[in-house]
């Protein structure tokens, strides 16, 4: 694929003698550029998403320097730019509603500067896709180093997780069984490096489905973020994209539908997010190749699970690194991938896995010891999503996996947290909990509520796991028997907005179905006297989120966004 005699992109704003050039030029040499700086070699964009409101970047400063280092030892020329961070921890309402946001960000600051490469820093659950979304639509050499996890965890004793835990204490604490000292203490004990969640959060599945998809150097997803081999792999990031460059090797080159299908292979084998779900669809959206929601259930659905990792499992991603790391699992489960698909390092899956080893059975289990022997996504239909919800199996409850139920319905969070631990509310351990009014229209943005916190009757009881059933998502440090993404949302009519308290609801993972035990009839007597909610605000970018923004089932991209719009500019600024 080498091109060396192709002209380079970015010698459209620095090459010849003209007005313009001299002016591209002029400026740049404030920053202590010397000539041969523009003397065509390749100008690398190094998209810095570090934001001290965004905990898991906070040490971007010093990683980015060795991109930097790999840049010009490999002849190019490094200029960062910063684009909006999306936070997970503190944005509201949502981290979720300002992705689109950001991949726009990203898509107009890679094409409209003159770059021929770029290096994506992501880290938090969101950038990871937003990032990719907004390069994957200008189509330059691309590759993503991510940030890394933090270290384990510690809090008396043993390791905790973050998220995952987070969700354990809070139950104990309402049951009564953990003190608020003992929860106010470990607090400190679970954020104790630099990264994101430790547990196989959305960040580090979507630090792993970029790694699985070959848009990340192997090992990319696991090395935590204080480990030395982190930095290397970031200087080994920043010499791999002039190549790539000088290759033309583009993000539409590898992003085609057999990466995706390992992608959905690999989350399943690693207990991954049920946000990789949306997000994997979005980044298919913007390159322009199909994948549906039925091909998450299609390639996911025999695939075992076989990291024994938080929330489905015991360990963390600290350990996941010293057993092997995705190119671990990848080998595990080989004989289900495409060994074919071309990556960043210009090889082939088979050739980045060869070498790869298992040094720890017991994080990356065997297959016939497997966690889960059906992992991955499920994905849900019936009357009440029709457009499909999803589940995830390993992380749920294999009693509650065939159930039916009589609903406890909230009309949105706002009367979840007011009416959830009223000692009157009709509800048992059989109940089917429902949440509406959460999806991308609906809270906007889709929050990650659907796991919702038990009643605190139920968990004094001892009561730790029920059937929850909403429009939103989860975070992918959560667990239980949980239906998400429910399609269409309650917010614009979907089946949803018509459940009431009292109904009947049948859940069946196996056959993949999902029933409201409501006739036809009586669902459009209900329909006529349904109003769509007020938005929660008008105008500006929320306003146009919610006119524009697609159903979960495509991806909750904006649906203008959809597609590849290449990275030309067809006039000069002045």
């Amino acid at each position: 694929m080498t091109d060396t005699k192709r002209k380079l992109r970015s010698e459209a704003w620095f090459g010849g003698e003209g007005k313009n050039a001299f002016i591209h030029r002029s400026w740049m040499k404030n920053n202590g550029l010397p000539d041969d700086a523009f003397d065509g070699r390749p100008v690398i964009g190094i998209c810095n998403t570090f934001s001290e409101f965004t905990p898991c970047h906070v040490h971007f400063r010093g990683l980015i320097e060795h991109i930097k280092a790999g840049v010009l030892e490999a002849g190019g020329l490094p200029l960062e730019f910063p684009v909006f961070s999306c936070g997970e921890s503190n944005l509201r309402p949502t981290a979720m509603l300002f992705r689109n946001l950001a991949s726009m960000d990203v898509e107009e600051a890679i094409r409209g500067n003159p770059m021929d490469g770029v290096v994506l820093m992501a880290g938090c659950d969101k950038t990871t896709p937003s990032l990719v979304m907004g390069a994957a639509s200008c189509d330059l050499p691309s590759i993503v180093i991510s940030g890394g996890p933090m270290l384990n965890g510690r809090f008396q004793g043993r390791e905790i997780g973050s998220g995952t835990d987070v969700w354990k204490f809070s139950e104990d604490v309402r049951a009564g069984v953990m003190s608020e000292q003992d929860f106010a203490n470990a607090e400190s004990a679970m954020s104790r490096s630099p990264g994101h969640c430790m547990t196989m959060g959305t960040a580090s599945t979507m630090a792993s489905m970029v790694e699985a998809l070959g848009l990340a150097l192997p090992g990319n997803a696991a090395y935590p973020a204080v480990d030395a081999r982190r930095s290397r792999i970031a200087r080994m990031t920043g010499r791999r994209i002039v190549e790539m460059v000088n290759e033309n090797l583009r993000p539409s080159a590898i992003l085609k539908k057999e990466a995706f299908a390992n992608a959905i292979r690999v989350n399943g084998a690693i207990g991954g997010s049920t946000n990789a779900v949306v997000h994997l669809l979005a980044i298919a959206g913007r390159v322009g190749t199909e994948l549906t929601l039925d091909d998450w259930d299609r390639y996911g659905r025999d695939v075992p699970t076989i990291l024994d990792l938080m929330p489905s499992g015991r360990f963390l991603m600290e350990d996941f690194c010293y057993a092997g790391g995705i190119p671990a699992v990848m080998k595990e489960i080989g004989d289900l991938l495409d060994l074919d698909v071309l990556t960043v390092t210009g090889k082939t899956v088979r050739d980045n896995i060869r070498d790869a080893k298992n040094y720890n059975p017991e994080v990356i289990r065997p297959r016939d010891k497997a966690l889960t022997p059906n992992g991955g996504i499920a994905v849900l239909r019936g009357n009440l999503a029709p457009d499909g919800a999803i589940i995830k199996p390993s992380a749920a409850s294999p009693a509650l996996m065939k159930h039916r139920g009589r609903a406890v319905v909230f009309e949105d969070i706002d009367d979840y947290k007011a009416r959830v631990d009223d000692p009157a509310l009709d509800v048992d351990e059989a109940s089917i909990m429902v949440l509406k009014n959460c999806g991308p229209k609906g809270y906007p943005g889709m929050a990650e509520v659907g796991n919702m916190a038990l009643p605190r009757k139920l968990l004094k009881q001892g009561v730790r796991d029920m059937i929850r059933i909403s429009d939103a998502r989860m975070s992918g440090t959560a667990f239980g028997t949980v239906v998400l993404h429910a399609a269409p949302e309650a917010a614009i009519g979907g089946p949803l907005a018509l459940v009431r308290s009292g109904d009947f609801i049948e859940l069946d993972v196996e056959a993949r179905k999902l029933h409201l035990d409501v006739s036809a009839q009586e669902l459009a007597r209900r329909r006529e006297s349904w109003l769509p909610p007020v938005p929660a605000m008008r105008g500006g970018y929320q306003g146009l989120y919610v006119d524009r923004v697609l159903q979960a089932d495509r991806g909750a991209d904006l649906d203008f966004l959809v597609g590849c719009r290449g990275h030309a500019i067809p006039r000069e600024s002045h």
